[in-house]
């Protein structure tokens, strides 16, 4: 739902952003990736880049709005690109039964 050209946040999409949330935080858990010492990182970001992910993910914290972005991006997995590799990998005469 748009209005003024901003995404209005509902209830549901609040719910959703923040199951996204956990669902990305847990598995960086499980990978890992969240165990052992705190580190620094500094960098200049564009300001209206980090306001609209604040907004898109429901994160108000520079610091954990950065974690959940290092995170989403080290657990990604690569289906659409593996999927796209299989392209013509199954015979044509394979009986699917449709």
């Amino acid at each position: 739902m748009k209005s003024r050209g901003k995404d209005v946040v509902t209830p549901g999409t609040a719910v959703s952003a923040r199951l996204r949330r956990r669902d990305v935080v847990d598995s960086a858990k499980s990978a890992g990736l969240l165990a052992g010492e705190n580190g620094r990182i500094g960098g200049r970001i564009r300001q209206r880049l980090v306001q609209a992910a604040k907004e898109r993910s429901g994160i108000s914290s520079d610091t954990e709005l950065l974690e959940y972005s290092l995170a989403k991006v080290a657990i990604e997995d690569d289906f659409g690109v593996n999927l796209l590799k299989l392209k013509g990998s199954v015979s044509r005469d394979l009986d699917l039964e449709f």
